[in-house]
């Protein structure tokens, strides 16, 4: 069995051996015939390229042949053309020459005629030296005649004639000064009237009157003994919690409230028209209406302050500005109403910065407020004059400098820095000024200014007293040999205390005591 096995596998491999090498053979047959056929072919294409290279070889010959003839001929027509331009540029130099040449033969005849004028110059310059010469001879002659007959030097002489002319310019120039400075002058006061005219005839004034009283009106005489309560226990509530007198005379059916405060008054008066409208009158209810019409005031006083603003068209006010803004509803100077009059000042100032080609908002926004310092809070200092205080009032609350700057300057208590301030100053004039806008009791008024003189002559030691500032201001001046410095510090006090508790004044009145000494020696 293995033996059969093996013999297969002999064959097998007999067989493969057998079939590889007449594979082998097979190739190299086909190979050799591959061979043939291909250099039979290769031997037919080169036959083909080798024509074909002579037949593209001639084409080039040709095609070279062409270009070469193109070639020679474009270079043919550009000698040509350089030839003729060659000769062109011949024919142009010869014929610049023969200008040159004609040109030279001209400048040669001129030459020989400028020669012959230099020496005529020359010959002139000569004589015009010769002449300079004896010039100058006869000029210091004359010189020295005229310093023998003046007898001054030309140094002397110069001096004089230079002051002689600086004394005229002098008296010209002054002239001339002073001519223009009377023209300006009188144009100026003609425009100046003409600015203040157009604007007062542009604005509609009010008349505004107030009193330091006002008049509550009631129904019958009962209701008077009501408010007085028992034993005057209503009344003194209602002095109490307003700060205003009441007055309760034979008057009938009226009852008079006396402040110098206009709210005070307002508050006091719609308190008791509440108070008599419900008909409970005791301490408890007086109390509380009052604090409720407070309220109520207050509130209509931002409001009035918010209403003016709009009106005047002022913008970014600060709230606590336009409180004060309509505070000045209830405040009077001289029996014209603040806020009327601060109003009529705005607009006066917006039509007058106007008219000058200033900012108008901005003179309006000053105008209003020109006046706020007289309607002062708890917090602030009484001796401080109005204008400066409502200055500072507007620098804290973020004014521009040119408003504060007016709001202080209007009564000249600073210096002017800006155009708006004396606009406010003239406006506040002309609107305290123009008939019907203020009134005083003369004889009331008079009568306070003496009575106030008296009070000082009436203490020791006083030499002269001057009621000033229409009352607010009282200045005492004193003998030096009778009171020392202490004596009047003492003296101020006491005037201040005595005229507090003898006489009735709006306002304050400031004692100042002036005291001086003076060393007087006589030299012989």
């Amino acid at each position: 069995m293995s033996n059969t096995i093996i013999f297969a596998i002999i064959g097998i491999v007999i067989g493969v051996i057998i079939g590889y090498i007449i594979a082998k053979t097979l190739e190299k047959n086909n190979a050799s015939k591959l061979i043939k056929n291909a250099e039979k072919s290769a031997q037919s294409i080169l036959k083909e390229a080798k024509s074909e290279g002579e037949t593209i070889k001639k084409d080039k010959i040709l095609q070279a042949k062409e270009k070469f003839i193109e070639l020679k001929s474009e270079h043919e027509k550009v000698i040509l053309s350089r030839d003729k331009k060659m000769a062109e540029t011949e024919k142009r130099i010869r014929d610049k020459e023969s200008q040159l040449s004609n040109e030279l033969s001209k400048a040669k005849k001129n030459n020989n005629q400028v020669e012959a004028k230099i020496k005529d110059y020359n010959h002139r310059l000569d004589i015009l030296d010769r002449k300079q010469v004896e010039l100058d001879k006869l000029h210091k002659s004359q010189v020295e005649q005229l310093e023998v007959i003046s007898s001054l030097s030309a140094e002397e002489a110069k001096e004089q004639l230079v002051e002689s002319l600086k004394g005229e310019a002098k008296n010209d120039a002054m002239a001339f000064v002073q001519s223009t400075l009377e023209e300006a002058k009188m144009t100026a006061q003609q425009e100046a009237k003409k600015v203040i005219i157009n604007t007062i005839q542009r604005i509609g004034t009010e008349e505004a009157v107030d009193n330091c009283v006002s008049v509550f009106n009631i129904e019958s005489d009962d209701v008077k003994g009501r408010i007085i309560g028992r034993e005057g226990r209503n009344i003194r509530a209602i002095e109490a919690a307003t700060g205003v007198e009441i007055i309760v005379d034979d008057t009938p059916e009226a009852i008079i409230l006396s402040c110098f405060d206009s709210v005070r008054r307002e508050v006091a008066r719609l308190s008791l028209h509440k108070l008599v409208t419900d008909g409970r009158i005791h301490p408890a209810r007086i109390e509380e209406v009052v604090k409720k019409t407070q309220k109520q005031i207050e509130q209509e006083i931002i409001e009035v302050g918010k209403r003016t603003v709009i009106d005047l068209g002022i913008h970014n006010l600060h709230p606590e500005l336009i409180k004060m803004v309509g505070r000045m509803k209830y405040r009077s100077s001289y029996g014209q109403n603040l806020l009327q009059h601060s109003r009529e000042v705005a607009k006066l100032c917006g039509v007058m910065a106007a008219e000058l080609g200033l900012n108008p908002k901005l003179a309006k926004r000053a105008g209003l407020l020109h006046d706020i310092g007289k309607v002062p809070d708890a917090e602030a200092d009484m001796e401080t004059p109005h204008a400066i205080l409502g200055m500072q009032w507007a620098e804290k609350f973020g004014e521009k400098e040119d408003v504060c700057n007016a709001i202080g300057a209007h009564h000249d208590e600073i210096e002017m820095t800006s155009l708006l301030s004396p606009i406010i100053q003239v406006c506040d004039a002309i609107s305290g000024a123009r008939p019907g806008a203020r009134r005083q009791v003369l004889d009331s008024y008079i009568q306070r200014l003496k009575d106030l003189e008296e009070i000082a002559f009436g203490f020791q030691g006083v030499k002269k007293a001057y009621a000033i500032q229409a009352g607010r201001e009282l200045r005492v001046i004193v003998e030096s040999e009778k009171v020392s410095d202490q004596n009047a510090v003492d003296l101020s006090f006491n005037i201040s205390q005595k005229i507090q508790t003898d006489m009735t004044y709006p306002g304050q009145v400031k004692v100042t005591v002036i005291r001086e000494t003076r060393a007087v020696n006589i030299a012989k």
